[in-house]
């Protein structure tokens, strides 16, 4: 994408009232407003939380929206033009249940209280390969404390993605930690079970399965 489409993008998504854009140092510097009432503030209604962490062009986040109305969702991503699409789509489709937050995952805590988020799906995140890196991982136990603050005693946490490392190092944090482990599949769409995870797939995601690749998935909790 050349350099005036970004700088396109970046003015129009000041013309959307369901993004949010905030740095570490608006943050802690003003309270966000909508921390702990984005049901009765922002959303209008007590419906569940959803978020979508690393939501890239929100396609995931969108698909969720609209096969579920009953729920509210919040996509988090750092890359304001790819969001951008998200935020179009959103628009396109008429949805009211769609919210998405420009910032740092790393910042989740300024934006929900305690018990306020009902699940959390991170959906083809960067596995950081590098050991050196590895608590970068958004499912490392640094991001997984963070995930606990603000989701709810029965929440869920759902994984998905094309990275068996990824996976693997997923798999042995639930352990260690001793946390719940509700499903796990190394080749998703090989299992006969069907699964709202399955009924959405991202452009990347449908080339890589048209590539051969498998498709890795984990729901647990704390």
């Amino acid at each position: 994408m050349g350099s005036k489409n970004k700088l396109q993008r970046f003015a129009e998504n000041l013309t959307f009232d369901n993004l949010f854009q905030y740095n570490y140092e608006q943050l802690i510097n003003l309270p966000f407003e909508y921390r702990g009432s984005w049901g009765s503030s922002f959303f209008k209604n007590e419906k569940p939380l959803v978020l979508e962490l690393g939501c890239g062009k929100g396609e995931y986040t969108v698909g969720l929206a609209q096969k579920y109305p009953d729920k509210n969702f919040i996509g988090f991503d750092i890359k304001g033009a790819r969001l951008w699409k998200g935020l179009t789509l959103a628009k396109e489709r008429g949805l009211v249940n769609v919210a998405f937050v420009r910032t740092k995952i790393d910042h989740i805590n300024y934006f929900f209280s305690a018990d306020e988020v009902s699940e959390i799906w991170i959906t083809f995140p960067d596995p950081q390969p590098r050991l050196s890196r590895s608590k970068k991982r958004l499912t490392s136990p640094l991001f997984l404390e963070r995930y606990k603050k603000v989701l709810k005693k029965d929440g869920v946490i759902h994984l998905k993605t094309d990275s068996r490392l990824l996976y693997d190092f997923t798999l042995e944090v639930i352990e260690e930690l001793s946390l719940k482990l509700y499903y796990k599949s190394d080749d998703l769409y090989a299992t006969g079970d069907e699964m709202e995870v399955k009924e959405i797939r991202t452009f990347y995601e449908q080339i890589w399965l048209n590539q051969g690749l498998t498709i890795k998935y984990i729901r647990f909790g704390f």
